[in-house]
């Protein structure tokens, strides 16, 4: 029986092409059943015209569809790939223009903060559709999400819609990983490591190569070279003791000690405002990509090394291999809510994508942790409570809205934003409400 997946939010062209060209280098995973979902009509054209061409280029032979209908792509999947942006760049720059207005700084906007808040409010909806949709049509397929919020995301799935065989997936252990390597010469293929911790902060927990610790080749490039010690991840790492899994501008909006004090912002080259330009980015490789398809022009193919193509792979054939993933804690690692989603390794086989244990975290990454999970609980309580107040108490908790404005300021910015993003946010979390 031919292997079907569900690309939902294919119009994200430029990650889907990525998504394919991994696939389709997989011999086994050449023949299968690719549907396509956008609810732009244009860019599913488009994304059904680019995935046609990297199979032709490729030579694989799968079969292509393409829904406006999400429940006629998902009907019968085995795999769902969920890669939606719901209010694609106008709510982006809403996320950045509000609280900009009110002094707070932010770098990318999407897992913590303000803009992660209102990212996350915005999606649960879709993805409790999305989640019933799988329920009724193909309820023991994989969802794989790349959406972000990432850790929020995929708490509120399994919370709201039951679905168990939800997996969030990052690049970021993996390209930390790959970056560390080079920076100390040292072949990727020929280190051990292991991270674990939430999304966007894991960290490095173990970095070997031929059993020798990495670490202090680490501290002495460090401390012989100023330029490095000028990254907040450098930063971070020097004073915790271990690295963080993602990139500086990430990794400053999660704590109070950066972006709100302009000295910091210019020792540590911090690009406020930075996810703005990668949307733009974004959409002119889109708009570059469409132009080359009406054109007939030769589009790029190239892999991704991204993990949702490793996952199916690794089902569908029955090959073992380690992955990253995102999922439900229950004790995974012991010293984090039991509630909350959490990033460590998983084993992947014909039985699935099975989290390994990894214990318990070192006592001052688990107390960062333990703040960015309460943030990321009263987001997910918010909407399955109907709890309009929990949105202003996710706001008072997270680090760098509290360093940046007193409780009356991250109030209003609330009322503000709320009002902002209007209909994409449930019914009842559309109140402004009075302290």
């Amino acid at each position: 029986m031919t292997t079907k997946i569900a690309f939902i939010g294919a119009g994200s062209v430029v990650f889907t092409q990525g998504l394919l060209a991994d696939l389709f280098a997989f011999d086994a995973l050449r023949d299968v059943h690719i549907a396509l979902h956008d609810i732009d009509a244009d860019r599913l054209a488009t994304a059904e015209g680019a995935a046609r061409h990297i199979a032709d280029h490729l030579g694989a032979g799968p079969r292509i569809t393409a829904h406006a209908e999400r429940r006629a792509a998902l009907d019968g999947a085995d795999f769902v790939v969920n890669i939606i942006q719901v209010g694609m760049r106008d709510a982006t720059r809403t996320d950045f223009d509000v609280p900009a207005r009110y002094g707070v700084r932010q770098t990318i906007g999407d897992t913590l903060g303000i803009g992660g808040i209102f990212r996350a409010l915005r999606t649960f909806p879709v993805l409790k559709a999305l989640g019933e949709d799988i329920g009724a049509v193909c309820p023991d397929a994989w969802l794989l999400n790349y959406t972000n919020p990432m850790a929020m995301n995929v708490q509120y799935l399994t919370q709201a819609t039951g679905l168990t065989r939800v997996v969030g997936l990052c690049h970021s252990v993996y390209w930390t990983m790959r970056d560390l390597s080079a920076l100390l010469s040292v072949p990727y293929e020929e280190i051990t490591y292991r991270a674990a911790g939430v999304n966007h902060q894991a960290w490095v927990l173990r970095f070997e190569h031929e059993g020798q610790d990495l670490y202090p080749r680490l501290d002495a490039l460090i401390a012989e070279d100023p330029q490095l010690r000028r990254r907040v991840r450098v930063d971070m790492y020097r004073r915790l003791g271990y690295y963080p899994t993602e990139t500086s501008e990430h990794s400053a909006e999660y704590v109070p000690w950066y972006l709100h004090h302009t000295e910091e912002i210019e020792r540590l080259r911090l690009p406020v405002g930075a996810y703005l330009g990668i949307v733009d980015e974004n959409v002119a490789a889109y708009e570059k990509t469409r132009a080359a398809l009406v054109d007939g022009a030769p589009l790029p193919v190239e892999g991704t090394m991204e993990y949702a193509p490793q996952i199916i792979h690794s089902i569908t054939t029955g090959t073992p291999r380690t992955v990253y993933g995102n999922v439900p804690n229950h004790g995974l690692i012991t010293n984090l809510p039991a509630s909350g989603t959490v990033e460590v390794p998983c084993l992947v086989d014909a039985s699935g994508v099975q989290p390994t244990r990894a214990g318990e975290l070192p006592a001052q990454l688990a107390a960062l942790n333990r703040t960015y999970l309460s943030m990321n609980d009263l987001v997910v309580r918010a909407a399955l409570e109907d709890e309009p107040r929990h949105i202003r108490h996710a706001a008072m908790t997270d680090p760098a809205t509290a360093a940046a404005l007193p409780v009356e300021q991250i109030w209003s910015l609330c009322d503000d934003m709320v009002h902002a993003h209007g209909a994409a946010l449930q019914p009842s979390l559309r109140a402004v409400l009075d302290t």
